[in-house]
């Protein structure tokens, strides 16, 4: 494969597996200014090769669609790049060695920002106490959120940075404390280094052949500067595309959402908090306490805001994690409906970002309202089985309803496909093998289901259905993958051998069963310009 040149108007790749609907067994594909213009065989491909300003021999190298990753934090993704990453500790004492290092590593920083703690998964199940905390960083200010990013640890000096009475309790902070905390400690960071993370961010999707990302901000989750800032960054500079969305409220958050540049009032605007810090609204209580949750919007918030995003034309969107959050959501989208009409809310095409707890009605009145359900496989590769978080939060009956992707592609539920990074790793080939081999096997589609799922549903979450998909005509994004013999994998056995014959005109995919490598980025381009090239290509 070539060196990183500029860019030239027309590529002829060649000599490879190229990934069409418009063509199972296409093995070359022509580029011209930024969209794909024709995909075919070898053989036609000749007819190009003098017309070209440039030809990528693939060698036999896989070309699929550039993969969309539907939720983003892309600065807190920078910065757990860069910070204190605790998703590897074991135990409570390897994660204080781990601060410890970190504080003395990094002597000049305001506060010290570090992520991905799990006391689920410790022994004794407990997180670090203040005065631990305290100890280990030296008495400096410090912010250790969880894994799921709805609670958190501090130390002292940190509450003591921020206005009016926190709680002194060693409990991890959540809801407003939460927020206080965060909003603290992130205001600390400076504008050079938020870029920075930024960079750092999307240089990591591009290297992962991710071309798409949507961030998912807002005033509880970041701030205008690191929206608009980040919104720049991705308009100036070679790759990632960078679809903004920018969770406030009603006609205040409408009029935000638009000033900001944002596709719309949604991503995080949170109806609920999450299983692992028991803040997701749940209808019965919890296995392991003995309340509900945290419900921040009802039916009639969420209804008010869908009607006004839809007069707007923008889309609305909310984060549900648990039952009784699901429910608010339908409940209040079909209030809205009610009100500005049913067609009109469908063609809006709403979300609802994670949406775990779902059951059959909800399943039918997210298809009969048109929700797109924004979800993260690698939770329940993470999170779920028998032994997992969500078993010991709801108890084993209620875990193994969560993430029913199957029936809500029954049910012609669109799926769009992320990892909510920093709560889980960039990692699309992952999150695809996350989905196709769920922890409960009722709930798994096929490879070629998720697959679509993170390439064209991400686009189609943001209304367009002309992209994400290599046909001429579409977008010029796609990766170029070093790989093994390409298959058809589905959950059912008798499907996967028919499908594998040649003669059923399906495109093969790599194999992900797990246990076997996962492709390789090669090369990835974003509207006909190259982003990330191997070191080495």
């Amino acid at each position: 494969m070539s060196e990183r040149t500029p860019e030239p108007k027309t590529v002829l790749l060649r000599r490879g597996e190229v990934h069409s609907p418009a063509d199972p067994f296409a093995t070359a594909m022509v580029v011209e200014r930024g969209h794909v213009a024709w995909v075919g065989s070898e053989g036609a491909a000749e007819a190009f090769a003098e017309g070209v300003d440039e030809v990528i021999d693939l060698d036999g190298a896989l070309v699929t669609p550039a993969f969309t990753d539907a939720h983003v934090h892309t600065t807190a993704t920078g910065l757990a790049l860069t910070g204190l990453d605790l998703s590897g500790a074991a135990s409570l004492e390897e994660a204080l060695v781990l601060v410890r290092d970190f504080a003395a590593a990094r002597p000049a920083d305001r506060v010290l920002l570090g992520h991905g703690w799990d006391a689920a998964r410790w022994p004794g199940g407990r997180p670090p106490t203040r005065a631990e905390l305290d100890r280990a960083t030296g008495g400096r200010p410090l912010y250790l959120s969880r894994i799921d990013v709805h609670s958190a640890v501090v130390t002292t000096a940190l509450i003591d940075r921020v206005p009016g009475e926190l709680p002194r309790a060693d409990a991890p902070l959540t809801s407003d404390a939460h927020h206080a905390v965060r909003a603290a400690a992130f205001a600390a960071v400076t504008a050079p280094q938020r870029t920075e993370a930024q960079r750092s961010a999307l240089a990591q999707a591009a290297s992962l052949g991710i071309g798409t990302v949507h961030e998912c901000g807002g005033p509880e989750i970041s701030s205008e500067d690191d929206f608009t800032g980040l919104l720049r960054l991705a308009g100036e500079a070679p790759g990632p595309r960078v679809v903004g969305y920018w969770a406030e409220q009603g006609d205040k958050g409408v009029d935000k959402a638009r000033e900001l540049g944002a596709a719309g009032a949604a991503g995080d605007l949170f109806v609920d908090g999450a299983l692992g810090s028991h803040t997701a609204c749940l209808h019965q209580p919890y296995a392991d306490a003995g309340h509900t949750g945290t419900a921040y919007l009802d039916a009639a918030a969420v209804a008010a805001h869908v009607v006004a995003c839809t007069e707007a034309g923008l889309q609305a969107g909310f984060h549900a994690i648990g039952d009784a959050a699901v429910t608010a959501v339908v409940e209040g989208v079909r209030a809205a409906a009610e009100k500005t009409g049913l067609a009109r809310v469908r063609a809006a095409r709403h979300r609802v970002e994670h949406a775990e707890m779902l059951t059959p009605e909800t399943v039918a009145a997210f298809a009969e309202l048109g929700l797109t359900a924004s979800v993260q496989p690698a939770f329940d590769a993470l999170w779920g089985g028998e032994e997992g978080m969500y078993a010991q939060r709801l108890g084993g009956e209620r875990a193994r309803t969560l993430n029913p992707f199957a029936a809500l592609l029954r049910a012609g539920v669109p799926l769009a496909f992320g990892s909510d990074s920093p709560v889980t790793p960039l990692d699309p080939w992952g999150t695809i093998r996350a989905a196709a081999f769920h922890r409960t096997p009722e709930h798994r589609v096929s490879v070629r289901a998720a697959f679509t799922a993170h390439t064209r549903g991400g686009w189609r979450a943001v209304g367009r259905d002309d992209a994400g998909i290599l046909v001429p005509g579409a977008p010029a994004d796609y990766a170029v993958w070093h790989t093994g013999e390409l298959v058809v994998q589905a959950p059912d056995d008798r499907v996967a051998r028919w499908s594998t014959d040649p003669r059923s005109g399906t495109p093969g995919l790599p194999d992900l069963t797990p246990g076997r490598d996962l492709p390789v980025c090669l090369r990835t381009v974003v509207g006909g310009r190259t982003v990330f090239v191997r070191p080495g290509e």
